[in-house]
């Protein structure tokens, strides 16, 4: 696999109105602090058209975490000439004795790169970095100890990020991300064609032999809702038969799902959108679910589950992204991400893999000791998880911790 990195567009005009865009915010950085998500709620939106801005930074995203959580979001402001040219987005949390900021999303979101300018991003130097975190502990020094920001690519298609230069270490987990072409059959070129036609037959003919089933995607919100609902319930089984814990347990992550469906839908910005497979045959029974994010022509899998027991020699689940993907290249899109976390679905579907980085930085005096332990055990994650048999064995003694405790409300 490679580092992700498509090419950005280099017609002329394109080239024209970055160099425009770049002489009308040149000039000294200046960077605040906004408490209140509406107040750059216009700036934000504009931001938020750019492709290499992801979907987590999005502001109904952010929204529908803290109306969730309960915890509101406080907004770094970067401007230039009195023109907003990024935004990052945090939340802020105690971890112990600590208080550490965040992106709204946590461990939920699959790729961070906070909203940039494009034209700003492109002219970004190292320096600037340093700026923004000096004025960031400025601000915040006293209501936070420690800035964690996780799973940034230093490269995303083919723009450096422009906080590079803050990453302390590399994070545990890699994201993967398939190429989709405007031909569904060179798509599926990249990841041997003849294999997966082979693979899609048989599964087919097996759910065929039952009774057949339905690629289901309905705009419906109340029906969206029943099939977050359904998928909620079959990972809660996937995890205890796995015996590992259930990240979606938490009645408050289950109500921010709920709320990203209730976003604003447009064919190319979906916060969350339900796919499934069901079975006519069965009364319907869904054998395999899946939640979509679009953002412009980068589709997203955040989640997916399928049912313990029906059809699963059929492999649903799989059958479900060959659908997804031929629908997705059909309208469109140009990526397909199967997110954070090295599985080997997700390789036998991808040839991209992107490398992301963590940012851990103290902001107070007291935050020094914390930001050192954040850095130490991002190293031991990754130790664990290159060792198989030592990361099931932490995975089972987290579920029976789990398991233990009740559920919040």
């Amino acid at each position: 696999m490679r580092a992700i990195q498509p090419d950005l567009p280099e017609a002329e005009s394109q080239k024209a109105f970055e160099n425009a865009i770049v002489h009308a915010v040149s000039g000294p950085l200046s960077v605040d602090v906004v408490t209140d998500m509406a107040a750059v709620e216009a700036d934000w939106q504009r931001l938020e058209n750019s492709p290499l801005n992801s979907v987590h930074q999005s502001y109904w995203w952010c929204a529908a975490w803290s109306k969730a959580m309960g915890t509101p979001i406080v907004v770094i402001r970067g401007q230039v000439s009195g023109q907003t040219v990024f935004l990052i987005p945090l939340e802020i949390r105690s971890k112990g004795p600590f208080r550490v900021a965040r992106f709204p999303g946590g461990n939920f979101n699959n790729i961070n790169t906070g909203l940039f300018d494009d034209a700003y991003a492109q002219t970004a130097k190292p320096e600037d970095a340093q700026l923004i975190l000096s004025e960031i502990r400025r601000h915040l020094s006293n209501r936070v100890d420690v800035l964690a920001l996780q799973n940034i690519p230093l490269t995303w298609r083919g723009r450096r990020h422009p906080l590079c230069a803050l990453a302390t270490s590399e994070n545990q987990n890699r994201s993967f991300q398939l190429p989709l072409l405007p031909r569904f059959e060179d798509t599926l070129a990249q990841v041997n064609a003849k294999r997966r036609r082979k693979k899609y037959r048989v599964q087919t003919k097996r759910l065929n032999e039952i009774g057949g089933y339905d690629y289901y995607l309905t705009r419906d919100r109340q029906e969206q809702h029943a099939l977050l609902d359904t998928f909620f319930q079959q990972k809660a089984e996937r995890f205890s038969a796995q015996k590992i814990p259930d990240v979606f347990q938490d009645k408050a992550i289950k109500s921010f799902f709920h709320g990203l469906v209730d976003g604003p839908y447009h064919l190319e910005n979906v916060p969350l959108e339900l796919h499934a497979i069901r079975l006519p045959g069965s009364n319907n029974a869904v054998v395999a679910v899946a939640g979509l994010s679009r953002k412009g022509d980068h589709v997203i899998c955040q989640f997916g589950s399928i049912h313990q027991h029906l059809a699963a020699d059929a492999s649903p689940g799989e059958l479900l992204f060959w659908l997804m993907i031929e629908k997705s290249c059909a309208e469109g899109a140009t990526i397909f991400d199967f997110g954070i976390g090295d599985q080997l679905y997700k390789r036998s579907w991808c040839t991209v893999e992107t490398v992301q980085h963590d940012i851990f930085r103290a902001l107070s005096v007291r935050g020094y000791l914390p930001a050192i332990g954040y850095r130490a055990l991002a190293s031991l994650k990754s130790f664990i998880k290159a060792h198989p048999k030592l990361y099931g064995f932490i995975q089972s003694l987290r579920a029976k911790k789990d398991t233990a405790k009740p559920e919040s409300d």
